[in-house]
């Protein structure tokens, strides 16, 4: 009797430890289809001109990584020329210029980005402090934020809470300098800014004056500031309008819209050190419009924007990563007209290029090995598309 006991317990015992790991298994297995559910969800954010007027500004679309295609999932309306972007590091806020190209200031908007509903939702708004703002940048740490404003030559410094909100303005500086093309640079024009790999410094670099003007950034217990200007002379006629670091940190790449040509320098004790330049366009141009600039996430290959008058192109450099010096691949059609933004995924598969002037947003499959771009059949059509941010959740 006692020993059928014990074999009736065993077998309970048995089936319990089979329930169990059934029920382990179960929940290892449903937890792993949430996990892939949820992996690789790429969202793209794409901002607009409005004609000055309340419009559609931005779109979000979820990317599909592997095929290339975009699906919109989430249009904001009712709001005037979202013309630049920038994501926070971590992707859970976007942030947003405002009623740019316009005879008051501009603003910016903070977002908190919806995965889930692949959305964003409205945190607040404030003032930029200035005329026309043209371009965010937001240090590594995700805390402070400076914009640049293009039209009255000013940049502006906020601090980002903690839930995504902006401050008010922190700091604004105005520069009065000038350049020799007086049609474009009779007066200071801030286009863009960089905070150093380092986080050490802000480089702000003004078109209007051909200049890259250099700050220390300075925090003193969370009270910050732009301090100790310094400032790097570009050949005049140049333009500075966008800049890059690369990856590893040591060198950075400006490219110069008059001029059409990219400076690269080495970034050694604190400093700006001049390499060589590089033509951005093919052939020799009355006007130049080159745009913006990016780096391939492995650092190999350097591309950039042309805006015609005559020439719709990316340019394709490789990148000499012992030297900073750039070697010329080649030049990919936009198949569109005014590319004045484009991004690059962070599996750098994919290079994005907004066609302003065309209405669309042009999809190429990037080879790792030699840079080169191969245009993919999905496009995107929206309206005016001038900025555009992507990032994979």
């Amino acid at each position: 009797m006692k020993k059928l006991q014990q074999t009736h317990l065993r077998n309970i015992l048995n089936l319990m430890n089979r329930k169990t790991i059934l029920f382990l298994c179960l929940t290892v297995f449903l937890f792993g289809c949430k996990a892939v559910q949820n992996k690789n969800k790429t969202l793209l954010f794409v901002g607009s001109f409005t004609d000055k007027k309340l419009g559609e500004g931005i779109h979000v679309y979820e990317f599909d990584t592997e095929t290339g295609k975009a699906k919109l999932t989430y249009t904001l309306d009712s709001i005037i020329n979202t013309s630049f972007q920038r994501l926070s590091p971590n992707g859970e806020y976007l942030f947003s210029v405002v009623e740019s190209q316009m005879q008051h200031n501009g603003k910016i908007a903070a977002f908190k980005v919806d995965v889930t509903n692949k959305k964003i939702d409205l945190l607040n708004i404030q003032d930029c402090g200035g005329l026309n703002p043209a371009h965010l940048a937001i240090d590594n740490s995700g805390s402070f934020l400076v914009n640049s404003n293009y039209s009255d030559g000013t940049l502006s410094l906020f601090k980002i809470y903690e839930d995504g909100r902006l401050s008010n303005v922190k700091q604004i500086l105005q520069f009065k300098d000038s350049s020799v093309i007086k049609s474009r640079q009779s007066a200071s024009h801030m286009h863009s800014a960089n905070f150093s790999p380092d986080g050490k410094y802000v480089f702000g670099h003004d078109l209007g004056a051909d200049k890259i003007r250099r700050f220390l950034f300075a925090n003193k217990q969370g009270e910050v500031s732009l301090e100790n200007p310094d400032e790097i002379t570009i050949t005049p006629g140049s333009g500075p309008r966008h800049f890059t670091f690369h990856p590893n940190g040591k060198f950075g790449y400006l490219v110069s819209e008059l001029s059409g040509k990219i400076n690269a320098y080495n970034y050694r004790n604190d400093n700006l050190d001049f390499i060589e330049d590089y033509a951005t366009y093919q052939q020799k141009q009355d006007i130049y419009r080159t745009a913006d600039i990016h780096i391939s996430p492995d650092g190999k290959f350097l591309y950039a924007s042309n805006r015609g008058p005559k020439e719709d192109t990316i340019a394709i450099f490789s990148i000499d990563i012992q030297t900073g010096k750039l070697n010329l691949i080649g030049h990919q059609s936009t198949f569109g007209k005014h590319p004045r933004n484009f991004c690059i995924d962070a599996t750098g598969n994919f290079l994005l290029v907004a066609n302003m002037n065309s209405n669309s947003i042009v999809i190429f499959k990037r080879d790792f090995l030699t840079g080169l771009l191969q245009k993919l059949p999905n496009e995107i059509k929206v309206k005016r598309p001038a900025s555009i941010q992507i990032k994979e959740y």
